[in-house]
């Protein structure tokens, strides 16, 4: 849980606090905060108040994106921090089309698997 830099801030389109995606996913708070700690979700501090929030697109209705913490896993790995892993995630890949968060959401995560994979390579 790390406080985010505007270049990474502007690539994300939405974010969503804590609380919200405890009611989302039907779970207390406290269990939202596992999910950061255990690497299943990324939590950063964002705005006035420096609350903790996630991106919205790492939210499927009332799951995570299928796919993503097996991907958060495979960039820790690798080495890559929090901010790293939102810039990657986040930033416009015209092969895939689109992004690697976006591509996740569309059911595309096999090949944003394996093009993380090759990013420790």
């Amino acid at each position: 849980m790390t406080e985010i830099d505007a270049k990474i801030d502007s690539l994300v389109p939405a974010w969503l606090y804590l609380p919200d995606i405890a009611e989302m996913l039907d779970l207390e708070v406290t269990k939202v905060r596992q999910l950061v700690k255990d690497g299943q979700l990324i939590a950063v501090r964002r705005g006035e108040n420096r609350a903790l929030q996630v991106p919205a697109a790492f939210l499927d209705g009332d799951k995570i994106v299928k796919g993503l913490p097996g991907l958060l896993t495979v960039l820790k790995d690798d080495g890559f921090s929090d901010e790293e892993m939102l810039e990657w995630l986040f930033t416009a890949d015209p092969t895939l089309p689109g992004t690697p968060a976006q591509a996740l959401s569309e059911n595309r995560g096999t090949e944003v698997k394996r093009r993380a994979q090759a990013l420790a390579l």
